[in-house]
């Protein structure tokens, strides 16, 4: 019945002492070819019955759907509540949950997401909740539960509840004991990778976006609009996960053409390593080498007792923020500047949404930093930062901030041809309100100028946009 499990166990490692090394070899083979796979697949998923057909027959199977690299694995779910929407929505989120020893904060979970979100928000989601555990009267007396409180959320699509059977997973018997970890931990950390491939699957095609949840998380409030300013203001770079709570499996962010790999992924090597692990792995596979974390995080964990025998855990997330209500727009633009730049600390990082920013040798008067809008925009607050709390003096001693109209080429790149001046920094910062009452035009520019040269280096941390 596991044959074929266990032999996928045998080629996949060859029990060499240095199990990273190898692994790290291995990883790169298989995700070689898989890179340039087509990102358009079909979910065949259906309703059933716990009717199981030979175990043999379903191994074999998905044995075959792992190793084609064919997109989606073919599973068929039982749907326990709801049933996906035709229409794609915005942002699928997935938690998945098994019987936990001692608590359980799914619902508190699920009730955060809701609660946290506006009428609208709540349009663009969809909340896949993976009942994960083998112990069949539990899920069912759970999805009761989950079905009389949020009845109105699974009739309007807002929420789907499912279960992949067991005899779906590989064999969780006689694993590799990597990291001496014992076998029980071993088992525990193994399936969860199973679960989760088996979560992500599903949710290939709801969404354009997928974001990783635990069930045992608070939301901030909007964290919707929150999320889809950081994505906007990353267009046309390259990501693959985006952070938004640096604690394990907590806000991570995917772009669901992306998801099959990771799927596969998970598949490949769940008994190697811990799946928050494997992910850094993969994200770097992909050739995103940096982590990229959105601050303030927008979820927290809530648990006071892990999954894994009831254990006591604590972890707080010291970044997280109720109430992220004044998160920038920082609508999409390139940024230029003739400052000369340290290392690559470039003029990207100060419009970024997540924690990092510029760093130039000292400026001299007249040169410029100047962002340029890829569309017109109504602009009501500006506000930027420089210089940082161990490098105070980096900041920008005597400045301008402009705004402009009517792009031109330049042998400077694409700059505005006329600019106003909005005012002068003032401790190295300036902060702008009603921007758009004092501009009569939609800008195109905005750009700070060096107004006195200066010994010191200089450090742009934020650059904050606010639109009308």
């Amino acid at each position: 019945m596991r044959l074929v499990w266990k032999s996928l166990d045998k080629m996949r490692c060859f029990r060499k002492r240095s199990t990273i090394p190898f692994l790290g070899v291995l990883i790169t083979c298989l995700l070689f070819f898989n890179l340039y796979m087509e990102d358009g697949y079909v979910l065949e998923a259906g309703k059933r019955q716990l009717m199981h057909p030979s175990n043999s027959e379903r191994y074999v199977h998905t044995f075959r759907d792992l190793t084609n690299f064919s997109g989606t694995i073919n599973v068929t779910y039982r749907y326990l509540a709801g049933n996906p929407l035709p229409r794609k929505k915005y942002l699928t989120i997935g938690l998945s949950s098994v019987k936990r020893k001692r608590g359980n904060y799914l619902m508190e979970t699920i009730k955060s997401i809701f609660d946290q979100s506006s009428y609208e928000e709540l349009k663009e989601i969809v909340v896949v909740v993976q009942l994960a555990d083998f112990d069949l009267a539990w899920c069912e007396k759970l999805v009761q539960d989950i079905s009389r409180k949020f009845a109105h959320h699974i009739i309007a699509g807002h929420l789907l509840v499912i279960h992949a059977p067991e005899e779906y997973y590989p064999s969780l018997d006689g694993l590799k004991r990597n990291y001496d970890d014992p076998e029980d931990r071993v088992r525990f950390r193994s399936k969860q990778n199973v679960d989760y491939a088996f979560l992500l699957n599903f949710c290939t095609n709801l969404s354009d976006f997928y974001m990783m949840l635990e069930d045992d998380v608070l939301c901030s409030r909007n964290f919707l609009t929150s999320l889809k300013k950081v994505v906007t203001s990353r267009e046309g770079s390259y990501w693959v996960m985006l952070e938004f709570s640096k604690l394990g499996y907590i806000g991570k962010l995917y772009q669901s053409r992306d998801l099959p790999r990771l799927v596969h992924f998970l598949f490949m090597f769940y008994q190697e390593m811990p799946c928050d692990w494997l992910l850094i792995h993969f994200r770097g596979l992909l050739a995103q080498k940096d982590v990229i974390r959105f601050k303030p995080s927008l979820f927290q964990h809530m648990g006071y007792y892990s999954s894994y025998k009831g254990a006591e855990n604590k972890l707080k997330d010291d970044d997280f923020e109720e109430d992220s209500i004044d998160i920038p727009d920082n609508p999409p633009a390139s940024l230029y500047t003739n400052i000369n730049v340290f290392e690559n600390y470039d003029a990207t990082k100060a419009y970024s949404s997540v924690d990092e920013y510029f760093w130039g040798k000292p400026p001299s008067t007249g040169d410029f930093f100047v962002i340029v809008f890829h569309e017109p925009s109504n602009i009501s607050n500006i506000k930027i930062l420089t210089g940082t709390d161990d490098r105070q003096n980096d900041i920008l001693h005597h400045g301008a901030l402009e705004v402009g109209e009517k792009l031109v080429g330049t042998k400077r790149g694409r700059q505005c041809s006329s600019y106003i001046t909005l005012g002068e920094f003032k401790n190295g910062n300036i902060d702008v309100q009603d921007v758009d009452h004092k501009i009569a035009f939609a800008i195109q520019c905005v750009r700070i100028v060096v107004t006195a040269s200066q010994n010191e280096w200089l450090i742009i941390r934020k650059i904050s946009l606010w639109t009308t």
